[in-house]
């Protein structure tokens, strides 16, 4: 059985406190028992889920809205303090209550009660279950509190193993970096890595198909322009005699044999040079 005690005050006696305990077996529409006492005497009541489904006819509302409203008036206690009133009448034992809007009240429902004969047994049954509430929820309390202490030290745990291993990354990451630039600089200090770099570009720039070597044909010409360049020179030593010639008649002619043979020999010469001395040459 589920039970709610509040603290109410009646319009009739609002000095004197008392004492409201609900209790109920299934939910609170289904029916419930409600006890009242100011802690000398005790009246208490049983009120049935036809009286319920009554009271809710009575309003025009439905059973759900009005369940809801008792529960709000007598049970959860939500709102202000004079967001409801109540009132008991001792002589004919009439509890009513009523809610408050602004300027207007209206009633939620009124039962009647019977006076209890022991009401000393009401009052400390009242108390021990009082007590026993105060123990459960300080139970309650420091359960939560041990595992608040244990949620925060897992908390705590895992922020500090986020730590560790981002730092730990971040180590390894510059370490690899800083192996990685110290192989860089090896490899640019090394003479003998830069030698082989440079003959890798000299020779992808000599073996590329743009690029058209020019010193076989270069050399052709120089060899070609110097053995061509001999019969010039004969020509003009012939035309030098030639007009010695017309000057002394007692000169001799020149051998013309030999200017031939010379000539013969130069282009000779031109004729069997090869590619192969042009490249022996360079």
């Amino acid at each position: 059985m589920e039970r709610k005690v509040s603290r109410i005050c009646l319009a009739s006696e609002p000095n004197i406190i008392h004492f409201l305990q609900v209790s109920w077996e299934i939910t609170l529409g289904s029916g419930f028992v409600i006890t009242l006492t100011d802690g000398q005497s005790a009246w208490t009541g049983t009120v049935s889920e036809s009286e319920i489904s009554q009271e809710a006819d009575d309003m025009a509302m439905e059973k759900e809205k009005y369940v809801d409203e008792l529960r709000k008036a007598l049970v959860s206690g939500a709102g202000p303090a004079d967001a409801y009133k109540f009132n008991f009448l001792k002589e004919s034992c009439h509890f009513s209550f009523e809610k408050n809007l602004k300027d207007v009240s209206f009633r939620l429902g009124s039962f009647s009660l019977e006076k209890v004969a022991s009401s000393t047994e009401v009052v400390r049954e009242l108390i021990c279950y009082c007590l026993d509430t105060i123990a459960e929820n300080q139970a309650k309390n420091e359960h939560l509190q041990k595992e608040n202490q244990r949620l925060l030290r897992d908390w705590n745990d895992i922020q500090e193993r986020e730590a560790t291993t981002h730092s730990e990354m971040t180590a390894d990451r510059d370490a690899i970096y800083d192996e990685s630039t110290d192989e860089e600089n090896e490899n640019l200090s090394d003479p003998s890595v830069l030698a082989s770099a440079t003959l890798r570009k000299d020779d992808s720039i000599l073996s590329s198909p743009d690029v058209t070597d020019i010193a076989p044909s270069r050399k052709r010409r120089q060899r070609m322009q110097k053995n061509l360049g001999t019969e010039p020179k004969m020509a003009s030593q012939e035309h030098q005699l030639q007009e010695k010639k017309k000057l002394d008649p007692s000169l001799p002619e020149p051998p013309k044999k030999e200017h031939i043979s010379a000539a013969n020999m130069s282009l000779e010469t031109l004729r069997n040079s090869s590619p192969e001395d042009l490249f022996d040459e360079i």
